[in-house]
């Protein structure tokens, strides 16, 4: 194999290869990524074994071939050459070794052979559709916070994606929530959507996806089975097994009957609630907020470190509540506001809290109360 690619080029698809690979590896092979020259394009391919990604780059090929590398050492070495730089990777087969070439700079790398690269079986995918990746990434972005970290509740640990049906309307939903917090995102169905089963996208594979999403006019296929889900760009695919559990019955949390409504300024809000927490303690981070007519006061007790207080103008007319919660769960619902004004509806002291996004329902977070 002997190839030359544009530094900038390479560095995209090998940034994208080396992060899904697992820094602790008992198998070598898992470490490396599989570089497949062929035509004018390179791709490279690295899996942990339940997810795979491959990036296509275009680039001029001399000899076709393929081998395996270090994908953190080849991504260190690229990151590092200077910008604009041609790259030049050659690999006789015999020597077990890549060769690295970009101006006065050459590295020679030891390979191992890809006949031992794991490739993710193809899986029967039984839904297939395309979305805008705005789309995607919203659905994701506003519910990963809320993914548990708790290896016990394994099926807790991604985002449970399927299609629902809401105001008479059938929408691609995204839900993830830890027990604590749950966040809740629809939008539109994307044609031959309907009949995708619902799947637990893994937290990794979340973080991985992410990295496609930022090309606004960017068209996302994905397609999904029972055991796997795959993204793709025409550049880029990512293949993911999924949680093989089942999601809790969500609607069961969310709270029908709470008609104490408060709105505030989201991100006047955020920040008050950011200044109060400074001084809770780290361990239980409650914040307390005390609502009257059109007034919300913030307020933090610390027995070790002090006291804060502070008072917002809110539109609310009901009976005085006073109700706490953790800071930091507060803060993660109040930072994924993208409109003016943050919608909360109360029962009571001892039961969760709805918070929307103004009167837009495709967006809804509950969040559990805290004693204080």
């Amino acid at each position: 194999m002997k190839l030359s690619i544009e530094r900038g080029v390479l560095l995209k698809a090998v940034a994208q290869a080396q992060s899904v690979v697992e820094r602790r590896n008992t198998i070598p092979i898992l470490a490396n990524v599989l570089m497949e020259a062929e035509g004018d394009t390179v791709s490279f391919r690295a899996t942990d074994l339940d997810i795979e990604v491959v990036d296509k780059a275009p680039c001029k090929v001399e000899r076709a071939g393929a081998t395996t590398v270090s994908a953190v050492t080849l991504h260190e070495i690229v990151r590092k050459l200077p910008d604009g730089a041609l790259v030049s990777l050659s690999d006789d087969g015999a020597s077990g070794r890549l060769v690295v070439e970009a101006g006065r700079s050459n590295f020679s790398l030891a390979t191992l052979p890809r006949e031992d690269f794991p490739v993710m079986a193809s899986s029967e995918y039984t839904s297939n559709f395309s979305c805008p990746a705005p789309v995607l990434r919203r659905l994701f972005d506003k519910s990963k916070f809320a993914i548990s970290t708790e290896e016990t509740r394994y099926y807790l640990n991604g985002v449970y994606m399927h299609v629902a049906e809401e105001g008479g309307e059938m929408t691609l939903r995204c839900v993830a929530t830890d027990g604590h917090r749950l966040a809740r995102i629809d939008a539109p169905l994307p044609v031959n959507a309907e009949g995708m089963p619902g799947v637990i996208v893994p937290r990794k594979t979340v973080g991985e996806l992410r990295k496609l999403l930022d090309d606004d006019e960017a068209q996302i296929a994905v397609s999904v089975s029972e055991t796997k889900v795959r993204f793709a760009t025409p550049t880029i695919t990512l293949t993911s097994k999924v949680i093989d559990g089942t999601f809790p019955d969500y609607s069961r949390v969310i709270p029908k009957g709470n008609t104490r409504r408060m709105e505030v300024d989201a991100g006047d809000f955020a920040k008050a609630v950011d200044r109060v927490a400074t001084v809770s303690s780290e361990r239980s981070r409650a914040v307390k907020m005390q609502l009257d007519d059109d007034r919300l006061v913030l307020s933090v007790n610390a027995p070790d470190s002090g006291n804060a207080e502070e008072e917002l103008v809110v539109a609310y007319h009901d009976e005085k509540l006073e109700i706490g919660f953790n800071a930091r769960y507060l803060l993660e619902i109040a930072n994924q506001v993208d409109r003016e004004n943050a919608v909360f509806m109360f029962n009571s002291s001892g039961d969760p809290t709805l918070m929307q996004e103004g009167n837009d329902p495709s967006a809804v977070y509950v969040v559990m109360p805290m004693r204080v």
